[in-house]
């Protein structure tokens, strides 16, 4: 009984952050890069590019599939990509500028990957529809459209944002990278608008893609000291990563069960012991995330699947607010635009 009203409860919850995903957020100040976040109902819409660029959803979702038809990985690594790129500076586009000290040469964007495709999408669109698109809103259009080839939800996305004009590589490298306890994993969301249920339905997304061996070394041998690996992870699992992680760099997918479809299975491998990272694993242990991890596993795929979609838009609306001359629309996601060429005053006549 008391497990069914908890169950009850939760549901009841995870109503309420469905429909809080489309309104307003509330301002969160002191980020990185900005004073505040703005209200996603101040600037962005469903129905921004109807009139100027009605066919931009469609070269998205045709570019992406294109891609797709090439190599399957590239939807995780599209995802990941967003979710770096609104981490810091908020959804901006930032992640994609390439220049020295950008946040796409830290350290923590070093196994990022998609920028290609973005690059296409871009291209196209640019042809199509020149100088309307964002790159920022082209990025989130794409992880739509990666989540839905692996086989997730669908969402609608509201659209206006802006293209930054800054890229710091030391802000990047705050980004989670595996390492971090539960408690460092909350305040990170919370500083950007996001909530612990947020947390764990995101995390939910490693249910597809890989990861680098380096990123759960430590927790095969001498985990923190103890000169034996991390005690919550099964036994047979840990023979398996041991063997496949003959150099840090080989790569190992997240969600051993289901490894290419986005599923509930993630959530399942943490009941068993199987998460990669030690931040998945310490989801499943810790009282504050726990709740929403077995909810996941004892519910309908559904509820999983709402709840990725509401916080997937909670993600996308992470918008600093930057002053006019701090952000564009790219002509090129790879740079800022040039600056417009100043035009010589006439000679006065004497």
């Amino acid at each position: 009984m008391k497990r069914w009203f908890f169950t009850f409860l939760l549901l009841a919850q995870f109503e309420l952050y469905v429909v809080s995903a489309m309104l307003p957020q509330n301002p969160v100040k002191d980020l990185v890069g900005a004073s505040s976040i703005l209200s996603p109902q101040d600037f962005l819409s469903l129905s921004y590019y109807h009139k100027t660029c009605p066919a931009a959803e469609e070269i998205i979702n045709q570019k992406m599939t294109a891609w797709f038809r090439k190599d399957y990985t590239l939807a995780a690594s599209i995802i990941r990509l967003h979710f770096h790129d609104c981490a810091i500076r908020g959804c901006d586009a930032s992640i994609l500028l390439n220049h020295r000290n950008s946040e796409r040469a830290a350290y923590a964007s070093k196994t990022l990957r998609g920028f290609q495709v973005i690059d296409d999408i871009k291209a196209e669109i640019e042809r199509r529809c020149p100088k309307t698109v964002s790159c920022a809103d082209i990025l989130t259009a794409a992880a739509r459209e990666a989540t839905l080839l692996l086989g997730g939800p669908f969402w609608e996305i509201p659209y206006g944002r802006k293209d930054g004009r800054t890229s710091i590589a030391k802000e990047a490298d705050l980004v989670p990278q595996g390492r971090e306890n539960v408690t460092a994993l909350i305040d990170f969301f919370q500083e950007r608008g996001l909530n612990v249920l947020d947390l764990v339905v995101l995390s939910g997304s490693h249910t597809i893609g890989r990861s680098s061996c380096r990123s759960f070394l430590h927790r095969l041998a001498n985990y923190k000291g103890t000169g034996r690996p991390d005690p919550t992870l099964d036994r047979n699992y840990l023979r398996n990563l041991t063997r496949s992680c003959k150099w840090s760099s080989d790569l190992v997918y997240l969600d051993t069960t289901t490894p290419k479809t986005f599923d509930m299975e993630y959530y399942n491998n943490l009941g068993k012991k199987m998460g990669l990272l030690s931040t998945d694993q310490e989801l499943y242990s810790d009282p504050r995330t726990e709740p929403f991890v077995s909810a996941f596993t004892s519910q309908q795929p559904d509820l999983f699947f709402n709840q990725f979609a509401a916080s997937m838009v909670n993600l996308g609306n992470i918008i600093f607010h930057t002053a006019p001359n701090e952000s564009e629309i790219r002509l090129n996601c790879n740079y800022v635009n040039p600056a417009p060429r100043k035009t010589a005053n006439p000679p006065r006549r004497s």
